[in-house]
């Protein structure tokens, strides 16, 4: 089973909201500021356009993040991809462990702390909880807060990232309540320096780690 070298500072992405910037450029300066997963989430893409994208991303990544398909395990599966991370409502767990088997990581969306356990049993490597903050990207959705982390982190034992709405100055406030890292989309890539902005997370997540 893939093991994740914690903290984990994930990077989702959105070629949109990229101020401007091409995403492959954006993607390399959050590697280089200290990103260890990227997750491609590009959901308007067809199965073929995505796995072009993938392709060029799963280049530019290399061996210094891991590279986690949002959704579409088929496209995980064609990248050789290091995992796929699945809706709250996707794949069951159990089913997408059977084809992608133990050397993929299974991530779950989750909103709930019901789901969350039922993720969790069900196999999943890690979990990404939100809506933590409140977020730009779900703005009609009520941020739950930090509380919501320290339930779930009581009833799991896979890591849990912490998204919507994080910034460097509220992820230590996740960590401290069982993150083992945050999930983050606007905060690195609409960032004037998006290396920064990467680096900038890291530290505030390691220092809250070892408080």
């Amino acid at each position: 089973m893939v093991r994740l070298d914690t903290p984990v500072l994930c990077f989702v992405t959105d070629r949109l909201r990229c101020a401007g910037r091409r995403l492959e450029d954006v993607i390399m300066q959050a590697v280089s500021g200290g990103a260890n997963m990227i997750q491609l989430r590009e959901k308007d893409l067809s199965a073929h356009a995505l796995y072009e994208l993938g392709i060029v991303v799963k280049d530019v990544v290399g061996s210094s993040a891991m590279l986690i398909i949002n959704d579409r395990l088929d496209v995980a599966l064609a990248l050789g991809a290091d995992g796929v991370q699945l809706p709250e409502s996707g794949l069951p767990i159990k089913a997408a462990r059977r084809l992608v088997g133990p050397g993929v990581l299974v991530g779950r969306s989750v909103h709930t702390v019901k789901a969350g356990i039922e993720a969790s049993s069900a196999g999943a490597d890690f979990l990404i909880a939100g809506t933590i903050f409140q977020s730009a990207s779900h703005p009609e959705g009520p941020a739950r807060g930090t509380g919501f982390l320290r339930k779930l982190k009581e009833r799991v034992s896979v890591p849990i990232l912490a998204i919507g709405g994080v910034t460097d100055e509220n992820v230590g406030k996740a960590m401290r309540e069982g993150a083992s890292g945050a999930a983050v989309i606007t905060a690195i890539s609409e960032a004037e320096d998006p290396i920064e902005a990467a680096r900038s997370l890291v530290d505030e997540m390691t220092r809250s780690s070892a408080i």
